[in-house]
């Protein structure tokens, strides 16, 4: 009777792990999640609270409600979650997660105390994760490796070998700042998949078709965005607050890499919430704000850091808002890929 009880509890832990399973691989160009297609219509994600300088999920309901009315299938976070509630969430709202791993956060998950593993670890098993990301736009901070990027590079590459040996079912991904040139590709061999940063204007194409030449690893947008303050008045657009400004330039970004969904493995928009903690007093959305190589950004060439958001600090849906919930909900993978 024993025997009989061990072999059902056996069967029924088996049907579990296949209903709680979590497999996110990639095949050619494309993710594939419990053997589905994948796309990510991302958004970035780093509430800070007015007021604040660090970040907080006081407002993660109202927050999640509003990505699943826009469509919002994956979020990108700049440094772990280390909450089961808040992941639990995530699964409850149908929402993935890309976690970041940081070089040097004080041994916060990091790259440089090894403690990145432990929270690899921790949650690989759990149905949010979508994929480890390793850094974020390191490549313009030599600096911060000792005058050498190689440096970040090898150590970039042995976090993903290491990830690889405790994790089979989650692919590895980098944020790189814009187009990963031969030493970068020619160091870092072993993740699954690049995310890249890009600001090239409102016509991000121009990345892809320069990757196609010389990789055939996917390829994704870890950010990709526009800012609602004009620093100029330039065309239709007035100097000051533009909400028109920032949707269009959306609008033209998402729509361009949906039509070549071939090309891209996702998107990531730039950024979920303002934040005003970037450029001056957090009590108050300022002007300004600087980031490198961000001399792209539609349509002032001026990263206003504090105003990336598709919502307001206090939840207001801006113009953007409604673009890409509109552009995210009428898109349908299959259908996208049977196209091509």
């Amino acid at each position: 009777m024993n025997k009989l009880k061990f072999i059902f509890l056996a069967l029924f832990l088996v049907s579990c792990s296949d209903i709680n399973s979590n497999e996110v691989v990639v095949q050619k160009d494309k993710l594939l999640v419990n053997g589905d297609l994948y796309y990510m219509k991302g958004v970035a994600y780093h509430p800070v609270p007015l007021g604040k300088t660090k970040r907080s999920f006081e407002s993660i309901d109202q927050d999640l409600m509003l990505m699943k009315e826009a469509g919002i299938n994956t979020i990108r976070v700049y440094e772990p979650i280390d909450d089961l509630d808040i992941l639990n969430k995530l699964v409850k709202y149908d929402i993935k997660l890309i976690v970041s791993f940081g070089y040097n956060q004080n041994g916060f998950y990091d790259i440089l105390s090894g403690s990145y593993i432990d929270y690899v670890k921790k949650f690989k098993d759990h149905k949010a994760i979508l994929l480890w990301e390793l850094g974020n736009e390191y490549n313009y901070h030599p600096e911060w490796f000792g005058g050498d990027i190689e440096n970040w590079y090898k150590a970039l590459n042995d976090a993903s070998i290491n990830i690889h040996k405790h994790d089979k079912n989650h692919p590895v991904s980098t944020a790189h700042g814009d187009f990963p040139n031969d030493q970068a590709r020619g160091l870092v061999t072993d993740i699954d998949l690049w995310g890249v940063n890009v600001y090239r204007w409102d016509q991000p194409l121009s990345i892809l078709e320069q990757w196609a030449e010389v990789s055939s690893k996917p390829i994704y947008f870890a950010e990709l965005g526009s800012d609602s303050y004009m620093t100029i008045t330039r065309d239709i657009y007035e100097e000051g607050v533009s909400e028109l400004a920032q949707s269009d330039a959306n609008s033209i970004m998402i729509n361009d890499v949906l039509n070549n969904i071939e090309l891209s493995a996702g998107i990531v928009v730039f950024q979920f919430v303002d934040g005003l903690w970037k450029a001056g007093n957090p009590e108050r959305q300022d002007v300004g704000g600087w980031a490198p190589n961000s001399s792209g950004v539609p349509y002032d060439g001026t990263a206003n850091e504090e105003f990336f958001g598709l919502v307001d600090i206090n939840r207001n849906k801006k113009m953007s808002y409604e673009s890409v919930k509109e552009i995210f909900n009428n898109f349908n993978i299959e259908e996208a890929y049977s196209g091509q």
